[in-house]
């Protein structure tokens, strides 16, 4: 959950930098102008009741999802180690047979894991739906955030990308204050 945020912001970061930098090089601004505040995302999604909510459902789901996995691949080796020992008792039709059903089931162990936990599967799409308001009330509190502060830039303090910064910059109260308060 925390990358994909991150992922977020730091984008974020990118399209204001562009934008300042844009506004800075055609002189409509000066570096006395710029105001950068700060946020810890994470502190954020600590301390926000659906971003606590959305990590147990996903860590229950995938849970759920690796326990049944363990169970088929443990049916699956049980399965080896059965036809492993009547091997030399079968005829070569059955043993034929026999490691085609094999193959079948390690094909759909394969399947089961893919769709469920693979690039596309079913725990990143419901991680997504579940961030996907979650990132967007941060964003907009965010935005409230810095216009009443004058703010031109934010950044989260917890991407490696900020090096130093005033603790006077950190932001991260104010926009959890706004979120808790939902007046975004």
């Amino acid at each position: 959950m925390k990358n994909s945020l991150l992922g977020t912001f730091v984008l974020l970061v990118i399209v204001a930098s562009f934008s300042f930098s844009k506004t800075f090089a055609e002189g409509k601004s000066s570096a006395q102008n710029v105001k950068i505040g700060v946020v810890d995302v994470e502190v954020m999604l600590k301390d926000m009741p659906e971003a606590i909510n959305a990590d147990k459902k996903l860590k229950d789901l995938g849970t759920k999802w690796q326990d049944t996995l363990i169970n088929m691949k443990k049916d699956f080796d049980d399965r080896i180690q059965k036809y492993q020992k009547q091997k030399s008792l079968m005829t070569a039709d059955q043993q034929s047979k026999e490691e085609e059903t094999l193959q079948n089931i390690q094909t759909q162990l394969m399947q089961y894991q893919d769709q469920k936990f693979g690039q596309n599967g079913e725990l990143n799409q419901t991680r997504e739906k579940f961030l996907d308001p979650i990132r967007e009330k941060i964003k907009t509190a965010i935005q409230k955030v810095a216009k009443e502060e004058g703010i031109t830039l934010v950044l989260d303090k917890t991407n490696s990308a900020v090096l130093y910064f005033d603790d006077k910059m950190d932001l991260t109260y104010k926009v959890l204050d706004i979120i808790k308060r939902g007046n975004n």
